[in-house]
């Protein structure tokens, strides 16, 4: 039985991860901070330690024939920033693969990081791209376009009353659901590629999930345009007016607006039923709400 040393476990992309290689009979090694605060994973084994620091790292991969990360920070918190995790967290995994003697290594990035090569994040990414293009164990560098998750923004803006976009509208992207990304990760390593734009089924403009979003929750599109220049100067102001736990995500997200974000289509999940399905979650937890209230025994 193959077995593969996934990081970042715990997160969105790590559970779909997990689950895909345990459907495709490998051994599965989770990477975790703390097992106890873990939740249910589909994995065989999980091991506790911090990829910020390389002495926990030690031994954890013996054995491993494949380690896939996709370690990372959307939000700085813990007092750790990009360079701490996107860079040398996964430069330390890196280095332990190597130790190892694991075969091969799947990393997955950003799409387009060289025209975003000046937010933090994605300098981060590269920068540890860089390194593991350098090193003797076989790389795969998957780069998707964006989750489904991260499009909740257009239906958020669609329940406020009116979508805010940026120059005409018209940058496209095909986002894509965790589950199908796994696969697509998957698919990708076991080809050996060295790299793989991954996008979902369908392509939308920027207008066109404006306008998803409004269908999925039955009211008339209400789409502003504002002058690209905003977004630029919001670009430009931001480090200096917010912390970087919100500048650090909307630099990434504005600079992302301006880029067709189109990757090789993948997948069989529609993004229109993805909407529709946290349209049914968020009225069944209004009609059912969690009760908090203390019970007698």
């Amino acid at each position: 039985m193959r077995r593969v040393f996934i990081a970042g476990a715990t997160g969105y992309l790590g559970r779909h991860l997990c689950a895909e290689y345990q459907q495709r009979g490998w051994y599965v090694i989770a990477l975790v901070r703390k097992t106890s605060q873990a939740a249910p994973i589909a994995a065989d084994q999980l091991i506790e330690a911090q990829a910020t620091d390389p002495e926990t790292l030690r031994g954890v991969m013996a054995g491993a024939d494949l380690v896939v990360s996709c370690l990372g920070i959307t939000r700085q918190t813990d007092g750790l920033g990009y360079w701490d995790v996107d860079y040398q967290a996964n430069l330390n995994l890196l280095r332990e693969a190597e130790r190892a003697g694991v075969g091969q290594f799947g990393y997955i990035h950003v799409l387009r990081a060289s025209d975003m090569a000046q937010v933090p994040m994605v300098a981060a990414k590269s920068a540890f791209v860089v390194e593991l293009q350098r090193s003797a164990v076989a790389a795969t560098v998957i780069a998707p376009t964006g989750y489904f998750s991260d499009m909740a923004d257009f239906l958020k803006m669609a329940q406020s009353g009116r979508v805010w976009l940026f120059g005409n509208g018209n940058k496209r992207i095909n986002p894509i659901h965790g589950a199908d990304l796994a696969t697509a990760i998957a698919e990708a390593v076991e080809a050996q590629l060295d790299w793989q734009n991954v996008g979902g089924p369908d392509i939308f403009t920027q207008r066109e999930l404006a306008e998803l979003a409004f269908a999925s929750i039955g009211k008339p599109s209400r789409i502003t345009l504002l002058p690209d220049i905003i977004r630029r100067i919001a670009l430009r102001v931001l480090p200096f007016v917010t912390p970087s736990r919100i500048s650090g995500p909307a630099r990434f997200f504005l600079s992302a607006l301006a880029l067709n974000m189109v990757g090789a289509c993948h997948g069989t999940r529609c993004l229109k039923d993805y909407f529709e399905n946290s349209i049914a979650d968020l009225k069944s937890a209004s009609i059912h709400p969690i009760s908090t209230e203390r019970k007698e025994l």
